[in-house]
């Protein structure tokens, strides 16, 4: 499903159970995040829809390195030479998408939450099992806004991966909050604002700590790596995660 101008200026991409986002400014466009790579069809759609082409898109900017968000990351840089870009911390694991270690088996886990199961069954059917890492990408510099379109503000949120980012939009009043906190977790097949299971996560007490970092950013809207667009305000958003807590 391609939702446009979810917020002002920003496509929503969305497959499986994953999002990601193509950030439209005057001066080119911002790939957040490479989804799976099933998606790539629909990127070529969303570029047809609002009438950009491949080269005006700038830097492909992954809020972290795992599989479901680096999808077709290899790809865009090879045939289109975009640039990839992502935070230190995470430049291995963009590099090697599924060598991580969550907190508990993310392998077993599913299995005591069996609602989860359909939803990643879609997700492999995708290209889940089947994603090729980058290793040629620049590194994401955190507290600044980014040299590329939309100029977005990378805030480092580690937890869910050490270097996890939200990218933050002021002057749209959004925030792209990748992982760090989701309307829709897929370990568990529960929605509302949440972190992630830690079937998936490094460290579920960091990840809560961080939701102060989304909270501060003051957003009206919300747009997370999975689920539904929440337009409540992140500070609401990250009152109900912290009430969810850890799973």
């Amino acid at each position: 499903m391609i939702t446009a101008n979810v917020a002002d200026g920003v496509h929503l991409i969305t497959h499986a159970h994953v999002n990601c986002y193509v950030l439209e400014d005057d001066d080119g466009l911002t790939l957040v995040d490479a989804g799976l790579p099933s998606m790539w069809s629909m990127l070529l759609q969303v570029l047809a829809e609002v009438g950009r082409r491949p080269d005006e898109i700038k830097a492909l900017v992954l809020t972290h390195g795992h599989f479901d968000h680096v999808g077709f990351a290899l790809r865009a840089h090879q045939e289109w030479n975009v640039p990839v870009m992502v935070h230190p911390g995470d430049s291995y694991l963009a590099a090697h998408p599924y060598r991580y270690k969550p907190q508990r088996n993310r392998f077993a886990y599913p299995f005591t939450h069996p609602r989860s199961l359909p939803l990643l069954g879609q997700m492999a059917a995708a290209g889940a099992l089947a994603v090729k890492g980058v290793s040629t990408t620049q590194p994401l510099r955190a507290g600044e806004a980014l040299p590329v379109p939309g100029r977005p503000t990378a805030v480092h949120t580690p937890g869910h991966t050490d270097g996890h980012c939200i990218l933050n939009l002021p002057g749209r009043n959004t925030v792209l909050s990748g992982d760090a906190l989701v309307t829709l977790d897929p370990y568990t097949g529960r929605k509302g604002p949440q972190i992630v299971a830690s079937a998936a996560t490094n460290d579920t007490a960091l990840a809560l700590a961080s939701l102060e970092a989304l909270a501060a950013t003051g957003a009206a809207t919300v747009l997370s790596g999975h689920g539904e667009p929440w337009t409540q305000g992140a500070e609401a958003a990250v009152q109900h995660a912290l009430q969810v807590g850890a799973h």
